[in-house]
């Protein structure tokens, strides 16, 4: 059921719906080399052929769980051929003939093996086109980065997997065959979870079980028995790093150490792991314990030095840790709040007693007038206006239940609430 043609791809309009920057470089066939970053089975290997495809491209790939330097220098060996054949010994490495190059996993490539794609990619011998479920700006060396754009794919929507569904039923013939009959689509919506491949997976199991009704309560069934055929490429992967961090902010150490216990024995990428462990140090125990930032980084330093399997201990401390500690996620939503303001109100004047006034005519104009320097004051603090005109007032954190974000709530009420502050 893969497509291959644009018209049939299902969703990610924001990269190639009419308009949108992937649609415009495959209908202008002036392609540069980018990496796509999404979860599995969103159509990140899909697209990379179509544009293949529609382009006319010489298309190669590689796979980083299976392939070295030696491969990638082969790859490069036989690009140069091609690009030679199209376009002569002596024509430009840039002409729009440039095979492409679909790396499935590029995460997964070591310094070295990136390092020996940098040089094609620089001089045009072929178009990178990378895939990653990492964030790249971890995964990938910065030289790479710098010469690729990242496109973010997003999970499918449920129309997408309706739509889907509905060609499955009605183009593929082992399907059509079996005369199922979709009462219900809660469940197989549900536990496809905006991925195409499980969605797949799923009705195949229900082909399989040779079932004609469809029904909610089938489905689940079905999958509790089947638990390996419906995750076989290891997808569950996300299902259990969220199961993972809602433990620790739900401070169940039981449950973390469980859940992190699977993904070792899973063979999950031990820094994924630590990443994650950082984000929830930040977002659920935040200034309830910063601390618990400094444990989670050290952990990840200490990861990268000492490596598998010893690191599962430092995994193990960070996480226990951080289960245990008290929780709070006031600078989170705080930020949120911030943002939201500032997409809600736009590019407000900074105070002219804030800007710095690096010439005598910033100085004439006002800058940096009636600025205080809080450091001359009593307890290095005096109240002045710190916010926009428009905002004068607002609040965006406020503390929560903590005895650390208790005492910082108690000291900002000392040194602001009396008298108030002049406007």
């Amino acid at each position: 059921m893969r497509p291959k043609s644009l018209k049939d791809y299902i969703g990610q309009k924001h990269l190639v719906g009419e308009g949108a920057v992937l649609r415009q470089m495959i209908e202008s066939g002036n392609v540069a080399s980018f990496i796509l970053w999404g979860p599995p089975g969103v159509g990140k290997t899909t697209l990379a052929r179509i544009i293949a495809h529609e382009l006319q491209r010489p298309f190669y790939t590689l796979s980083a769980v299976t392939s070295g330097v030696k491969e990638v220098r082969d790859v490069i060996d036989k690009a140069k051929k091609e690009t030679r054949m199209q376009t002569g010994l002596f024509a430009s490495q840039t002409d729009q003939r440039s095979p492409i190059l679909f790396i499935d996993e590029i995460h997964r490539f070591s310094k070295s093996q990136q390092d020996s794609l940098l040089g094609a990619v620089e001089d045009g011998t072929f178009i990178l086109i990378g895939a990653t479920t990492e964030n790249p700006s971890f995964e990938v060396i910065n030289p790479l980065l710098s010469r690729c754009q990242v496109y973010v794919l997003k999970p499918l929507e449920k129309s997408d997997l309706m739509e889907l569904l509905d060609r499955v039923l009605k183009e593929d013939e082992v399907v059509r065959a079996a005369e199922l009959k979709i009462e219900e689509t809660e469940a197989i919506m549900r536990y496809s979870g905006g991925d195409a491949r499980k969605l797949l997976n799923i009705i195949e199991l229900i082909v399989g079980a040779n079932e004609k009704h469809v029904t909610n309560e089938m489905v689940t069934k079905l999958l509790q028995q089947n638990p390996v055929a419906y995750d076989k490429d290891g997808e569950l992967h996300y299902d259990i790093i969220s199961a993972f961090i809602k433990s620790i902010r739900g401070s169940d150490p039981d449950g973390a150490l469980y859940w992190l216990a699977r993904m070792i024995a899973a063979g999950e990428d031990p820094k994924f792991i630590a990443r994650r462990l950082v984000i929830s140090a930040s977002e659920d125990i935040g200034l309830a314990n910063p601390n618990a930032m400094l444990v989670a980084n050290a952990c990840f330093d200490t990861l990268t030095k000492i490596g598998w399997p010893e690191g599962r201990i430092p995994l193990a401390m960070a996480t226990v840790y951080l289960a245990t500690s008290q929780k709070s996620n006031s600078a989170y939503l705080a930020i949120d709040e911030a943002l939201r303001t500032v997409e809600q109100t736009g590019n407000l004047a900074v105070p002219l007693h804030l800007r710095n006034a690096p010439t005598k005519l910033m100085e004439e104009l006002g800058y940096s007038d009636g600025y205080k320097y809080a450091h001359d004051y009593p307890n290095h603090f005096v109240r002045q206006q710190f916010l926009p005109d428009e905002l004068v007032g607002t609040k965006f954190w406020h503390a929560q239940g903590s005895p650390q974000e208790r005492k910082m709530d108690e000291w900002m009420k000392f040194l602001w609430n009396e008298p108030a502050m002049p406007q």
